[in-house]
């Protein structure tokens, strides 16, 4: 049995490293402190956006960052406005950043 970060924990300190790398990054649905699922959308300030949610592998349990939406923001707003009504432990983390950098390639925040 693996033991997993705290939601709350891993979104201040995601929230930390966004702001040593200078992209804006703003909390817009506060989840569950202990175990609440996170979504990052990148706003990339075209009118466009994409959104990424972790995803387990039933089979392996590696976790991995999946692309969750894409395409116009007004309709990945109203997709994650769906989501949080079914889901209210539910993180939304939006970054604004038009070369849509979000940090989750990389160490300690892909896995």
């Amino acid at each position: 049995m693996s033991v997993r970060l705290a939601s709350g924990v891993w979104v201040s300190a995601y929230l930390t490293r966004l702001r040593l790398a200078e992209i804006p990054a703003y909390v817009t649905a506060k989840g569950d402190a202990e175990a609440g699922a996170v979504v990052v959308k990148v706003a990339l300030l075209d009118g466009t956006a994409r959104a990424w949610e972790r995803r387990s592998d039933l089979m392996t349990g590696a976790r991995a960052w999946i692309l969750l939406a894409e395409g116009e923001e007004r309709e990945v707003d109203a997709l994650l406005a769906r989501t949080k009504a079914r889901d209210p432990d539910l993180w939304v983390i939006e970054l604004e950043d038009r070369q849509g950098r979000t940090l989750l390639d990389q160490d300690g925040l892909s896995d």
